[in-house]
């Protein structure tokens, strides 16, 4: 597969979330400057960053994952997008969330934003982001109203952020950096999870731990600095919960702690949690299988999960855990398998390959250009987007790879950031092994 040419379209489908007043680099024509009065209770700025998914949210505990996601995999694995040249088009593409997340964190006040837009409000329209006339509340966190889930999250994305920009621009490495530490001891002062205080976050994107995301920020903030109060907040954090390890997503980041803890200490315990992790997706794992070979966790965005565990194993092989050839031939298979290596031949990334999904869950491609009108009309339509909502990965099919290409399945057929995070990380790190001439041959498809 066509590796460099997954990572030029994932980069354009976060084009086409991005929210406020677009910048020149924007190539998407079919999208236009959008929620422009975004703003906090005191009319801070909060313009900018990514919208969820199919709808006009800026959930930030989903959208840091996603930011962590990406410049972890830029940071390891900056060959794959320089062969791709796709390196100044990625870098373009995070500075984006991440200029919105310097917004969000008003340190001199001390008042975190974590959401803009309400989750009920927004899902009762449907219309082009551009024409939305609805209020978009921001939510937030201070000293009283506790969240270092998200708050810890968003630093961790900041000092991922922080390191990947490190050798591209230095100035803005260090204002990332410099936020990250303060909002990293802004949540670490107010521990809890946010959704007690932002319910209207929590509905959607509930948080089932909050040590996960301050471990995660801790080992990328000693890596960014080298102090060793971080390593040591990482490894008191790690050891303060007792992690399933169910699932590498937007809630649960512990399998990334336990890879960078082991790249910091080289201890056998958290090689050992990897290694248990990465085999618990493998085949004769707990996890089952499709018939046509996709490790399949949930039916809710059922892709991200076998995606985000192929980004592990991945991340593993690099720091030379487990049985490395084995975890690239099964990230391989993986990736593979949702670019067209199934049954049908059918590629689950909208716009590769020649069959595809047409109707996705999204409002803007789903709505004509202007002056059409854009409403549930659309939304119903049984004809496709009119617009190819190029790079995004789907939700995915079931546990006996069906899938319905249906606009109104939010399960199959809903696109979101942090679907197309570990993926697209995933594929740069196929890539990077590939450059360096340690990728093994492709595995053979289930069927």
């Amino acid at each position: 597969h066509n590796y460099g040419l997954v990572l030029e379209k994932s980069i354009l489908f976060y084009e086409a979330q991005q929210s406020g007043d677009l910048p020149p680099t924007h190539r998407i024509n079919w999208r236009g400057d959008s929620a422009l009065g975004d703003s906090g209770i005191y009319g801070e700025d909060l313009t900018g960053g990514w919208y969820d998914a199919g709808d006009t949210v800026k959930f930030n505990l989903p959208m840091s994952a996603s930011v962590i996601n990406l410049a972890v995999g830029l940071y390891k694995w900056k060959d794959a997008y320089s062969a791709s040249n796709q390196l100044q088009h990625m870098y373009d593409s995070i500075k984006w969330p991440l200029d919105y997340f310097l917004k969000c964190w008003r340190n001199s006040a001390q008042i975190y934003y974590a959401q803009v837009g309400n989750g009920d409000t927004d899902h009762a329209i449907w219309t082009r982001p551009e024409d939305m006339t609805i209020s978009r509340p921001p939510y937030y966190l201070n000293s009283s109203k506790r969240g270092s889930d998200v708050a810890g999250g968003t630093a961790a994305a900041l000092a991922a952020g922080a390191l990947a920009f490190m050798g591209e621009d230095s100035s803005y490495s260090t204002s990332l950096l410099e936020s990250a530490e303060s909002l990293y001891a802004f949540a670490k002062a107010h521990q809890g999870t946010y959704n007690t205080y932002i319910p209207e976050g929590a509905k959607f994107y509930s948080s089932s731990e909050y040590r996960d995301e301050m471990c995660v920020s801790a080992a990328l903030l000693y890596l960014a600095t080298n102090k060793t109060r971080y390593r040591s907040d990482a490894i008191t954090f790690y050891n303060s919960y007792s992690p399933g390890r169910w699932a590498y997503d937007w809630d649960d980041k512990t399998m990334l702690c336990d890879v960078l803890l082991y790249e910091i200490t080289q201890e056998t315990k958290y090689k050992s949690a990897v290694e248990n992790f990465v085999t618990s997706y493998m085949p004769g794992g707990s996890v089952q299988y499709t018939p046509c070979g996709l490790a399949w966790r949930l039916e809710w965005g059922s892709l991200r999960y076998s995606a985000n565990a192929a980004f592990i194993a991945l991340l593993a092989a690099d720091a030379g855990i487990g049985n490395t050839a084995n975890y690239k031939q099964w990230a391989m298979s993986q990736i593979h398998y949702m670019l067209g290596d199934n049954a049908n031949d059918f590629s689950y990334v909208i716009g590769y390959g020649s069959n595809y999904p047409l109707k996705p869950h999204h409002r803007a491609s789903s709505c004509d250009y202007p002056p059409e009108v854009c409403d549930w009309n659309d939304y119903n339509s049984p004809d496709p987007n009119p617009h190819v909502l190029q790079g995004a990965l789907v939700g995915g099919p079931d546990q006996y790879d069906n899938y319905e290409d249906a606009r109104d399945n939010f399960r199959t057929n809903e696109v979101a950031c942090d679907y197309n995070a570990g993926f697209q990380s995933a594929v740069a790190g196929l890539l990077h092994f590939a450059v360096n001439g340690n990728l093994p041959a492709a595995p053979t498809p289930a069927c």
